[in-house]
């Protein structure tokens, strides 16, 4: 199960996206914005925002994320997602030799899957092993590197073994127009099982912090018609319900 913790946001982040909108359509300077914004204009303001799809304002404010437990096949669905910033473990200067992996629901109920999901993660990780250690060895003899740089290179190579299961760590920054995609499409019952888990947790973190700004996200049928077409899970007034009371 991955792990996520929000570690920074803006602060003040509905009052920021309302006087980043409300600046547009109004002479007063600045600090007259701000000082004349009360809490109920900003919800109000916000709520206008979102029901009319003026989203520019919500680039303003952002959310900082560190996320653990997750797969490398999760994480490359996530930086799929180009407008956001990540810093990932890094398999070149991280050496793997016990690494942890993730293994999917539907092979961990099934004791045969099991059996041979298990086999294939300690034969990866023996061949990984055994190809670092044969490296290391022909970089230091045929090379002459030092010892760090020929440990770093052997592991760059020998990551290539590596399964999609391996676990990894990372650090990330949307803002809150970016996230709005993001829980549009990864929310989904459409999505693979880990990053919608991923998704929903990250939803509920945000929507604590900024409730009138996130208040209806969540896959596309939250707000309206399913986008998915055939491929529905037709479980539209469900999704609607679980997401209205995420928190």
């Amino acid at each position: 199960m991955c792990k996520v913790k929000l570690i920074s946001y803006t602060p003040n982040s509905e009052k920021v996206v309302a006087m980043a909108a409300k600046l547009c359509y109004s002479k007063c300077n600045i600090s007259e914005i701000e000082e004349n914004l009360s809490d109920l204009d900003v919800q109000t303001f916000i709520k206008m925002l979102v029901k009319l799809g003026h989203e520019s304002p919500f680039e303003h404010i952002s959310f900082t994320f560190g996320i653990e437990n997750i797969s490398r096949a999760c994480m490359a669905q996530i930086t799929r997602h180009r407008i956001a910033s990540y810093s990932v473990k890094s398999q070149r200067y991280v050496q793997e030799s016990e690494f942890n992996y993730i293994i999917p629901p539907e092979i961990e109920k099934i004791p045969q899957a099991r059996e041979v999901f298990l086999e294939s993660i300690i034969s990866s990780q023996s061949c990984y092993n055994k190809i670092v250690d044969i490296l290391k060895v022909n970089y230091k003899i045929t090379i002459g590197l030092d010892k760090n740089s020929h440990e770093k290179k052997s592991i760059e190579d020998a990551r290539f073994v590596l399964p999609n299961a391996c676990e990894t760590k990372m650090i990330c920054t949307f803002n809150a127009r970016s996230l709005f995609n993001f829980f549009k499409h990864r929310c989904c019952s459409r999505a693979q099982w880990e990053i919608r888990e991923l998704a929903t947790k990250m939803l509920k973190l945000v929507r604590k912090i900024a409730p009138n700004i996130f208040e209806n996200c969540g896959p596309s049928c939250v707000n309206g018609v399913c986008k998915e077409g055939k491929m529905t899970c037709g479980k539209n007034i469900e999704i609607r319900e679980i997401f209205k009371n995420l928190c």
